[in-house]
């Protein structure tokens, strides 16, 4: 039999094979399917555009991985990934508890792996190479809350010393309290407070009353729905002044939360990782693409995996190469910041040695009602602000 002459791999025949480890089922599942929508949004963009140009206009290829929330799926799923299904890259997996050993088995095969937010520390803690996060980790989250209480005394030339930490007694909330009181203790502030509670409670007016005794400036809270409901309108019924109350996420950035605490939940801030009204180049348009497409809003978890998309293909474009090894050495040496994923609300995506975003952080949001009804307001970074808004600090007596 006579063999003709080599035919040359044509361009088109080049793909980037990206393997995703998200939970499709099991109790994460609608969080996983917004990072597989946000993933496919990016991904169809990048593709349209060109694809990867230093690679003859290759194209990425999204195979997906249904962890299920379990560790042991996710990094049975990781090694298929890798040694059957031959991917350049990995990315997920949301869960933390998942994250932590599939990063392992990443970093035993040399295989780059993107983690768009999976929060817990100990991600980018254990010394990898090829661990790349995207968001910003667990103990930012407290950070950012005292550094949006800085500026925010700066900006409206008002004093806080006293501050009052209430929390649910599970790990959440307790975790969230041991920052808190380092923090408490490194900027000077006076803790009048440290009530941790149980979220099941039905009644929390005895923990109200300890807030109104010590007087605080400032309540900071972790809550779950029910009982963040439950404290806020206590709060109001019992008439407690204060300058402002700053909150987790949580329970406080639950739908259920502004529809049952109303008006009493007026002038809060909470902290979340992003907000559709930020105040960024084509969040707007993205935003309403991805409620077009899919029926919702962008979340943060969802952000996060469309920049990291858009992360991703700003390095295989500087790495050249389908090698995973120069893949790793361009996510390395990423400064992504301006393109379509910089939606965010911070200004770049760099990488220090730990493979950590340096440049991550969340966002803050007042509730107020601006003739509209309620509604959550991007008021902090200062530069992610919803235009025309001024927050309103220390909030009027009740």
């Amino acid at each position: 039999m006579a063999w003709g002459p080599a035919v040359p791999v044509q361009a088109q025949d080049v793909v980037v094979k990206v393997g995703n480890i998200i939970p499709l089922s099991g109790p994460s599942a609608s969080v996983g399917l917004q990072g597989k929508q946000a993933r496919e949004m990016a991904v169809e963009e990048i593709n349209a555009a060109g694809g990867i140009q230093s690679l003859g206009g290759a194209k990425l290829v999204m195979l997906y991985a249904d962890s299920e929330s379990k560790p042991e799926k996710g990094v049975a799923e990781a090694e298929r990934l890798i040694n059957t299904e031959k991917v350049h890259v990995l990315t997920g997996c949301w869960n933390s508890a998942v994250t932590y050993p599939v990063t392992a088995v990443a970093e035993r095969y040399g295989i780059p792996f993107i983690v768009p937010v999976s929060v817990a520390d100990k991600i980018t803690e254990q010394g990898f190479k090829n661990v790349f996060r995207i968001a910003a980790k667990d103990s930012w989250w407290t950070r950012d809350q005292f550094a949006f209480l800085k500026d925010l005394q700066e900006e409206f030339g008002t004093k806080v010393s006293k501050l009052a930490f209430v929390y649910e007694n599970g790990d959440w909330g307790k975790g969230f309290a041991e920052q808190w009181k380092k923090l408490a203790a490194e900027q000077g502030y006076e803790v009048v407070l440290d009530e941790p509670y149980p979220s099941t409670a039905t009644d929390l007016s005895p923990v109200v009353q300890k807030i109104r005794r010590a007087r605080p400036d400032v309540l900071m809270l972790v809550s779950n729905a029910a009982d963040a409901i439950l404290l806020t309108n206590t709060l109001a019924e019992y008439k407690v002044n204060l300058k402002a109350v700053i909150t987790s996420g949580g329970g406080h950035a639950d739908p259920s939360f502004l529809k049952a605490a109303g008006e009493n939940a007026r002038y809060l801030f909470d902290i979340v990782e992003w907000e559709t009204d930020i105040n960024k180049p084509g969040a707007q348009e993205a935003n309403a693409k991805y409620k077009a497409k899919y029926g919702q809003n962008l979340t943060g978890e969802a952000v996060d995996a469309y920049l990291a998309m858009y992360v991703l293909a700003d390095a295989l474009e500087r790495a050249g190469s389908l090698d995973p090894a120069k893949i790793r050495e361009a996510l390395a040496a990423t400064n992504y910041r301006s393109g379509p994923g910089m939606i965010v609300g911070y200004d770049a995506v760099e990488f220090d040695e730990t493979g950590q975003n340096e440049h991550a952080s969340l966002v803050m949001v007042q509730i107020n009602d601006l003739g509209q009804g309620l509604e959550r307001i991007t008021v902090w970074p200062k530069g992610a602000r919803r235009a025309g808004y001024t927050p309103v600090f220390p909030m009027p007596a009740r």
